[in-house]
């Protein structure tokens, strides 16, 4: 996952968020067993690997990273910066579909597939701290 540095932090958060649920929505393979404890109850499972977050400090690092994402055929989820003004999911289509790959405005992006593809279009880039 990469995302944008310059977002407050409630952005992050909710872009982390979205992103991890695309993948693991349409990557059942992706989900863990539920939780039991010792008292005997039950909880949600969760995302069998763990998700490396990247940053991009700025715009130019998450393009390219997507554009090389693209390249590779891996499979993408993206956040655009309308979707912070959007309250439904009828209005995050609209949003989305108002753009086009080169004019859109990443603010995050998840990318699934193969290991060694995954860390090529991901080259360069620096964990969130």
């Amino acid at each position: 996952m990469v995302i944008k540095n310059d977002l407050m932090d409630w952005q992050k958060l909710n872009v982390a968020s979205f992103l991890a649920s695309s993948i693991a929505i349409q990557f059942p393979e992706t989900h863990g067993k539920s939780f039991v404890n010792a008292s005997g109850s039950q909880y949600l499972p969760f995302i069998k690997q763990p998700i490396l977050i990247y940053k991009a400090d700025v715009q130019l690092q998450i393009d390219r990273a997507f554009a090389r994402a693209k390249q590779r055929e891996l499979n993408i989820g993206i956040y655009t910066h309308p979707l912070f003004v959007t309250k439904n999911e009828d209005e995050n289509h609209i949003a989305m579909g108002r753009f086009s790959d080169e004019n859109q405005t990443l603010v995050g992006i998840i990318v699934y597939g193969d290991k060694r593809k995954v860390g090529k279009a991901l080259d360069g880039l620096k964990f969130h701290g």
